[in-house]
């Protein structure tokens, strides 16, 4: 029994396997409407949610299956004994799937339960964001060997990216200025850039290095630069502004993407005006909404390959 939380337990045949299998059934969905006939999803969030609560729900109805939804607040894992409440959970459905706030709490689920568990996305990696992100530069590029350059901070969403491009053979090119809390430590750098495929850039990189950068690569990736938790909270506000005004200088703007041909990708919720601008977001939101679209398509791949254990349908 596989889990899904970081690509390091994935071998490249595997990744490369579910990304195939995904685009296969996104290409003929109503001949893979009955894959998971009878078979039952769990998805339980603790975060806020519109793209992973969509895309897993409609997904698994596509295939065939059927999933049951909860908010955290109100499961009884707020008061019962975690261990034995997966396990439970585990005698009802064939998969999980927890949007976490600590990875604490997703390996603790992985650690119980008797049928997969998929990371939805905790404070340490988004490996269906990742997913979603290589199917979708697949799809417009027709490789995965890619090359990405991630503008913003060092959270969930970089640390799946950069694990998933360079296992598939691609260069990632990393510019961040700052770390959001997070599960890893500086190990899990070391072991990418001995890949010899991660980069990180300079913070002090002057704009017409990093235009090069932008020229060279398939793609410039950025995320929003304040947990979206975190993002109206009025207590929030002063480390919000510090952020900001820290982040401002690497905003993806029309000068730094012209002259390029390089699409954009962006995992939403998008914040114009400070991780990117309203202009690049206009340009390249039909890509931006594509990768988005590709959650469903890619999670279910990785749905039947976990449930099923194949991949060659």
């Amino acid at each position: 029994m596989k889990h899904a939380n970081s690509f390091s337990d994935y071998s490249v045949e595997e990744l490369k396997g579910i990304l195939l299998l995904a685009e296969k059934i996104k290409q003929n969905q109503q001949a893979f409407s009955h894959l998971l006939d009878g078979k039952k999803l769990y998805t339980l969030f603790e975060k806020t949610s519109n793209r992973t609560y969509l895309s897993f729900n409609i997904g698994m109805e596509e295939l065939g299956g059927k999933s049951y939804n909860q908010l955290w607040k109100a499961s009884n894992f707020t008061i019962g004994d975690l261990p034995s409440e997966v396990k439970y959970v585990g005698r009802n459905v064939d998969c999980i799937m927890g949007r976490f706030k600590k990875s604490e709490t997703t390996h603790a689920f992985m650690d119980a339960s008797i049928v997969p568990v998929i990371n939805g996305c905790d404070n340490t990696f988004h490996p269906t964001q990742a997913l979603a992100d290589m199917l979708t530069l697949y799809e417009k590029t027709g490789h995965f060997d890619v090359k990405v350059l991630y503008i913003g901070a060092k959270n969930n969403t970089y640390n799946s990216l950069c694990e998933i491009v360079t296992k598939l053979g691609g260069t990632m090119y990393g510019l961040t200025p700052f770390s959001q809390v997070m599960g890893v430590d500086d190990s899990f750098y070391k072991e990418l850039k001995a890949t010899g495929r991660y980069i990180e850039l300079s913070n002090q990189i002057s704009k017409d290095d990093l235009k090069k950068v932008v020229a060279d690569v398939d793609c410039v990736y950025t995320d929003t630069w304040v947990d979206m938790e975190f993002f109206t909270n009025p207590d929030y506000a002063e480390k919000k502004d510090q952020i900001i005004s820290m982040m401002m200088p690497y905003q993806i703007d029309g000068e730094l993407m012209a002259g390029t041909d390089t699409m954009v990708f962006h995992d939403m919720p998008i914040h114009p005006g400070y991780e990117i601008t309203q202009d690049v977001v206009d340009a390249h939101l039909e890509t931006i909404l594509d990768e988005a679209e590709n959650r469903r398509h890619a999670e279910k791949g990785l749905l039947v390959y976990l449930i099923t254990g194949k991949l060659d349908w």
